[in-house]
């Protein structure tokens, strides 16, 4: 016990009363929760935190604005990434009469009402 009092004695109060948690300290808590054999019921009451305000943190180190430190015992999951998928980009929006080809920096506007085949062979022009 001595050393979690050593360690929330850097947990400054403020004006109100409440702890002032530093990210350091919250991301070792977090860290002690996922020691196996350790529950975030168990973690808060050891530094005399309410569970939600740990699971808070946790989801905080989930979406990554929380770096852990690594304490023994702690266990990983394997994480597979997979390939990105390239994202096709918009199109720039023009009025609904028109339709605009676009090549680079060379863009062809035609009317809305302009045969496929013709866009197409416009289209096929460009990409030369």
């Amino acid at each position: 016990m001595g050393a979690t009092s050593e360690f929330l004695a850097r947990a400054l109060r403020r004006a109100d009363g409440m702890r002032n948690w530093p990210p350091e300290l919250k991301a070792r808590i977090v860290a002690e929760t996922l020691i196996e054999g350790e529950t975030v019921n168990a973690v808060a009451k050891r530094y005399d935190l309410i569970p939600s305000t740990v699971s808070d943190w946790r989801r905080l180190a989930r979406q990554g604005k929380l770096v852990l430190p690594n304490l023994d015992g702690m266990d990983f999951v394997p994480v597979e990434i997979e390939a990105s998928v390239p994202v096709a980009q918009p199109f720039p929006v023009t009025s609904s009469s028109t339709l605009d080809v676009i090549r680079g920096d060379v863009t062809v506007r035609l009317a809305a009402a302009t045969p496929a085949a013709r866009i197409s062979e416009i289209a096929r022009a460009l990409g030369t």
